[in-house]
């Protein structure tokens, strides 16, 4: 297998039997998930980024009071309709919604900002649609709340993305999901990645990188992210047809660590292709669906992952995906279906 590299913002499905930790080598991962902006003039007033308490950052693109219910019917319908699609090709379909960063740390937000009722239901109201649409799903939010009650953090302060006690609880309820879908993967037993030792570095994270000018980055100050080595016995493996695959955007990129975790678990090889958030998840399946690699080794599970504040944002989503991300819902079902060869 060719060792991983980051940062890169795209990358093609490959089984992930070594950890991804030599972007230590070359400066840390891809970070964006928003569309390109200039850095915030003044942090507190930004439409890009809200400055919290204790130097806590928070993506200000999206409302923190209003959901659009509608939006999030009509989102959950498409879902389904992918569901469907993928059983008529004999793969098991697994969402995996990961939760607003501001559930956990609405105490961390600027002076002034809270959570509107409606905000704090739309995890449910996403997940329990996708439970009444028959379309199985992991309930990250109350596997992420054990970890934040056990004492850890599940987000980094400075940054969007989750931390590795996070990835590794979510990868674990995954796993589990899984099995109960899939009870005999493919594949040998033992080709599953054994897991590197953990290495800790200190750098800004994206929302201070990415937004903040110079000096208010210095005021936010770094951040501590911890990642996993490369196990030493992995470091040259062939590649392995891969039972499962993971689709998404950056949360799963393998520089947090889920889908060597969940390959370690499932003890069998995961790939995985994934881009920033602001591609959006509606053409991260599609590319993988249309790919050669899918073509030549159709997993027997597809974990789609996606972003519970991005959830209500349709494959026509103008202004909110990147340009060449967008399409109708029927031009995205045509090309699902097409793909899946129906």
């Amino acid at each position: 297998m060719t060792p991983v590299s980051l940062p890169r913002p795209a990358r093609r499905p490959r089984a992930l039997l070594l950890a991804a930790l030599c972007a230590l080598a070359v400066g840390g991962p891809a970070w964006a998930q928003a569309p390109a902006a200039p850095a915030a003039p003044a942090a507190q007033d930004s439409s890009i980024v809200l400055v919290g308490r204790d130097g806590w950052l928070f993506p200000a693109w999206g409302s923190l009071t209003e959901v659009d219910t509608a939006a999030v019917a009509r989102n959950t319908e498409l879902i389904a309709d992918a569901q469907r699609a993928l059983a008529a090709a004999g793969i098991a379909l697994q969402v995996l919604v990961l939760p607003d960063k501001a559930l956990f740390y609405e105490d961390r937000l600027p002076d002034g900002k809270r959570l509107g009722d409606p905000v704090r239901g739309r995890y449910a109201l996403e997940v329990d649609g996708l439970g009444k649409a028959q379309v199985p799903a992991i309930d990250a939010l109350q596997v992420l709340r054990q970890v934040r009650q056990g004492g850890q953090d599940v987000f980094y302060r400075s940054d969007q993305h989750w931390t590795q006690p996070a990835a590794d609880a979510v990868a674990t309820a995954v796993a589990a999901k899984v099995k109960e879908q899939v009870p005999v993967l493919a594949g040998q037993a033992g080709s599953g990645m054994v897991l590197g030792s953990e290495v800790k570095e200190r750098r800004f994270g994206d929302l201070a990188e990415l937004f903040l000018t110079d000096e208010q980055r210095k005021a936010i100050g770094r951040d501590t992210f911890t990642v996993r080595r490369q196990a030493e016995q992995q470091s040259l493996l062939d590649d392995a047809p891969a039972p499962v695959h993971v689709t998404g955007h950056s949360m799963v990129q393998p520089y947090f660590g889920f889908p060597q975790k969940l390959s370690n678990l499932l003890d069998r090889p995961v790939s995985v292709n994934w881009k920033p958030g602001n591609v959006g998840h509606w053409v991260m399946l599609l590319e993988y669906l249309e790919s050669a690699e899918f073509k030549q080794n159709k997993p027997q599970v597809l974990v789609w992952q996606m972003f519970e504040p991005s959830y209500p944002q349709g494959p026509d989503a103008r202004g909110q995906w990147d340009n060449a991300s967008i399409m109708t819902p029927e031009q995205w079902k045509a090309r699902l279906h097409k793909a899946l060869g129906q």
